[in-house]
């Protein structure tokens, strides 16, 4: 939990409770359901939520913001950003319903209210958002063929409505993959944490 708060020194108290919450209830859930490899759960704070929080030293959402959580899994991104921004709405959603009900329980506990979780694909999607997020669930011309129609053409934020991903590996590889004139940042992470968990993951950005 300490490293949130280095990284995110102004959370209230009510956010540092909710962020310490985290580890119990992930620990107990991942003994019911594998949410999170288990060689891995004891690294929850850093793998896990610091590098969801990623997205919020890329984009500080302005209220009212709404962004959907794309493939969700056990709730990353969108748990950890949904407590650093009680004021934006996040729509988490996936396909396999035990990683739901493991999210709904968690909010639940959480007490959030600015979260909503369904098992659902991105092609039975009817709501527009400003910003789609997503951890490691599909190549990037993937992804932006399945999030361009669920993006809203009201603008809220400082940088365009688009795709926000954490990706690691071959990124540059990668990129060759959208069609020609799309327009994308990609940032390491490195320049925001300094732990080696991050070296070679980065946050890529595609307008939509």
């Amino acid at each position: 939990m300490e490293i949130i708060k280095t990284y995110f020194p102004e959370l209230s108290t009510e956010q540092e409770e909710q962020f310490k919450k985290l580890w119990e209830l992930y620990q107990d859930w991942n003994q019911k359901i594998n949410v999170i490899s288990r060689k891995d759960i004891n690294n929850l704070y850093v793998n896990h939520v610091l590098h969801s929080l990623a997205i919020a030293k890329y984009l500080d959402f302005n209220d009212g913001s709404r962004v959907l959580d794309l493939g969700t899994g056990g709730g990353f991104p969108g748990i950890p950003l949904a407590i650093l921004f009680p004021k934006v709405h996040f729509t988490l959603v996936d396909g396999t319903r035990k990683k739901i009900t493991v999210c709904n329980e968690i909010i639940q506990a959480l007490e959030l209210k600015n979260v909503v979780a369904f098992q659902r694909r991105a092609e039975e999607m009817k709501e527009k958002f400003h910003f789609v997020v997503t951890r490691a669930v599909a190549k990037i011309d993937k992804l932006l063929l399945w999030s361009r129609k669920l993006i809203s053409n009201q603008q809220k934020n400082a940088l365009p409505n688009g795709i926000i991903a954490l990706k690691g590996g071959n990124i540059e590889e990668e990129m060759k993959l959208l069609p020609k004139g799309e327009y994308y940042e990609i940032v390491p992470l490195e320049e925001y944490f300094q732990e080696e968990a991050f070296a070679e993951k980065y946050i890529v950005y595609v307008q939509a």
